[in-house]
């Protein structure tokens, strides 16, 4: 007849999971008057039960994970060391490296092996649910959640609960033993099983002394103590498990395999969906609603500080366990890594962004474009790829949309079917829906890096040299006025947000963005967003009066994230009045298009002013062309630093190339292959920089 597995795991450390697995052996050894097996699964306390136990295995848990052979009772003697108590020990490596390799599905093995050689088997398992961990729960008939009086260790219990409950672990296979347990201590057995939620199978009294005697013996304290009020408490667990055959009982629960796989699976996750989807969306949807009537989210999520989504989330993954407890499910979800799926799923979409939670959280992937339900297609290297998670209707799409859009106080309807966001780590967002979008909701994100990119960075990916770095520095430093010019998804917001981190500290910055995307690593910034008209149509703050308002506000840089009307006139007249070093970004292929852009732009003020006049102003405001490009391969170059040398005849701008991109072809892998250069002009600020005191080796200059 098959034994059993009893797992012992602590919520956290320092509850005496150890003390107790140790003792539980030796307890249902006397008890049921043979053999039983300790094993040592905890990686991270490196062989605790070594000290506890006086014992060491012959061979390691590593070495035994790796072991093809059949093991019998024989084998098995090679490996264990044995005490005259009828417990055999299987230690845990003590060096972490050589813990972290053990082989999971080796120990799989072993432990199949273990309840026909054992009648019980005891595992330690640590404080984390590692995959060595889940996979000895696997195999469990039983698993003791360690806790004691402490609000810290009840509210890790509380989790643990939650975590194997999503695991698929049988509820009445998971019970709950209180140690240290004192009349005088506040938290008794009661209010720890109403903290936890779930009601305390056993306690064994605090017994400090015992268990200090114990490991400095390095005995078992029930074996050198069955009176004492320790050994007592392990006693009266392993007697109440065998007298009302508790394990019997758990054995016959049903028990969907636990595979332990990484891989996520979900039924529509693919764009040719199963048969089963349908049931699948249906449950999630009859979840989600279950969690609307009982609980009262509001996109609180989205709104409060990362400790509160934190406790919320936790609360919310109760629900949903619940809810999913008192559905059939079978046919729907099988397994533990679609129970996690279904869980993630629903989670997802009741406090995050639903299938798009996945790709945001994907450090590699730079920009998410939804078209309608069925199609969400990512960047991701500099390519688009079409990804394999869909939306089950086009009414998801738009509550994600209002998610995003809420907490900031935008709003998109039928009236104004567009509009303009950011997320909460500064990707900016674009939405448009029905009836303008014609194949369903549209969103498009520009995700935000996760760390600020330095010019190393820049250099290190190829988009500039560090030659061209430190003169962009210089020219930073030193106040010359900047444009940033390229297309859309070039990389300028991002190169501005390098160019600005070149301003000095001791400056005081006002930036004006549609929605703020700018991360400046200065302390003195001032921060300012457009806003969109009320439904009334009135109340809407254009960049144009941003700019206006930042010359009343004593600024000494003003950075505007793109022109795109009538605020170009604006930005320029602050370029000339005393604002150098200021920076604004436009759409343009070419330096020399960005003077006919920006001369288009100031057009939108209606000033009235004439043509030459409008020139004249741009050649007198901007010094430094930045033209960024993405190539065909993805990557991004600054393929132009320029400077505008003023104008020639009344009526040109002249431009002068500083360094250039030199595009010569693509390799066997579409790759780009090119070289940056210096032109070998000299631009004429040089000089006016250089009696500043301002440092530039000539060298940069050189075409070499």
């Amino acid at each position: 007849m098959a034994g059993h597995i009893i797992s012992v795991f602590g919520g956290k450390g320092g509850v005496g999971k150890s003390i107790v697995s140790a003792n539980l052996a030796f307890s249902f050894a006397s008890d049921i008057k043979q053999k039983t097996l300790l094993l040592d699964f905890d990686q991270k306390a490196g062989g605790d039960q070594n000290i506890v136990t006086g014992m060491k295995s012959k061979k390691s848990l590593l070495e035994v994970s790796k072991f093809n052979g059949a093991i019998d009772a024989r084998i098995l003697g090679s490996f264990v060391a044995q005490h005259k108590n009828g417990v055999s020990l299987l230690s845990m490596n003590s060096d972490p490296v050589e813990a972290s390799s053990i082989d999971v599905d080796g120990v799989g093995k072993f432990l199949k092996n273990a309840k026909k050689l054992f009648p019980i088997t005891i595992v330690d398992l640590g404080s984390e649910l590692t995959e060595l961990v889940v996979k000895a729960i696997e195999n469990s008939t039983l698993v003791l959640l360690i806790t004691t009086p402490d609000v810290l260790a009840l509210n890790q219990t509380k989790k643990v609960i939650s975590e194997l409950t999503t695991m698929l672990v049988p509820k009445d296979s998971i019970q709950v033993i209180f140690n240290q347990a004192s009349s005088s201590h506040p938290i008794n057995a009661e209010t720890a099983g109403k903290q936890i939620g779930k009601a305390i199978f056993a306690q064994i009294p605090k017994d400090e002394n015992t268990c200090a005697v114990s490991l400095t013996k390095k005995s078992p304290a029930i074996t050198l103590s069955k009176s004492a009020h320790f050994s007592q408490g392990i006693a009266n667990i392993s007697k109440k498990i065998l007298s009302k055959n508790i394990l019997k009982i758990l054995e016959k629960l049903n028990r969907p395999a636990l595979q332990n796989s990484s891989a996520k699976v979900s039924p529509v996750s693919k764009k040719g969906k199963t048969g089963n989807s349908n049931r699948w969306n249906a449950l999630k949807q009859r979840i989600l609603r279950g969690i609307v009537e009982e609980m009262d989210l509001q996109n609180k999520s989205l709104e409060e500080d990362e400790s509160s989504r934190l406790i919320l989330k936790d609360k919310t993954k109760k629900k949903v366990v619940e809810l999913l407890g008192k559905e059939e499910t079978s046919g729907i979800v099988s397994g533990r890594d679609q129970m996690a799926q279904i869980v993630k799923e629903i989670l997802d979409e009741a406090l995050g962004l639903g299938p798009l939670e996945d790709l945001l959280a994907d450090p590699s992937i730079s920009e998410i474009m939804v078209v309608g339900p069925s199609k969400i297609y990512y960047e991701q290297a500099g390519k688009n790829k079409l990804s394999d998670v869909t939306f089950t209707s086009d009414k998801q799409v738009l509550r994600v949309i209002e998610k995003i859009v809420y907490p900031i106080g935008r709003r998109i309807d039928e009236k104004t079917p567009y509009v303009d966001a950011r997320l909460m780590d500064g990707s900016r967002v674009h939405a448009i829906i029905p009836p303008c979008a014609i194949d369903g909701c549209t969103i498009t994100i520009r995700k935000f890096p996760e760390n600020r990119l330095t010019y190393k960075d820049l250099v290190k990916f190829g988009s500039m040299t560090e030659e061209m770095a430190d003169f962009l520095r210089i020219i930073v430093e030193s106040g010359k006025n900047v444009v940033v010019s390229g297309g859309t998804g070039s990389g300028k917001t991002t190169l501005i947000n390098v160019l600005c981190s070149f301003i000095p500290a001791n400056e005081r910055i006002i930036t004006c963005e549609d929605s703020a995307e700018l991360d400046l690593p200065q302390e003195h910034v001032v921060r300012l967003e457009t806003r969109p008209a009320n439904l009334e149509g009135d109340g809407a703050i254009s960049i144009r009066l941003l700019v206006k308002q930042t010359l009343r506000m004593k600024p000494d840089r003003i950075i505007v994230g793109e022109c795109r009307g009538g605020e170009t006139l604006d930005m320029l007249q602050a370029m000339n009045t005393g604002h150098e070093g200021s920076m604004t970004s436009v759409h343009s292929n070419s330096p020399r298009d960005c003077m006919g852009r920006l001369e288009t732009l100031v057009q939108y003020a209606e000033s009235g002013l004439s043509p030459r006049a409008i020139k004249e102003m741009i050649a007198s405001a901007v010094q430094v062309v930045v033209q960024q490009s993405r190539l065909e391969d993805g990557s991004r170059k600054v393929i132009n630093i320029t400077e505008v040398a003023g104008l020639q005849g009344g009526d040109v701008i002249t431009l002068q190339d500083i360094f250039v991109y030199n595009q010569e072809g693509l390799d066997k892998n579409g790759k780009v292959i090119g070289k940056f250069q210096a032109t070998g002009f000299i631009p004429k600020f040089v000089e006016e920089l250089e009696r500043k005191g301002y440092k530039i080796p000539r060298g940069i200059f050189q075409n070499s």
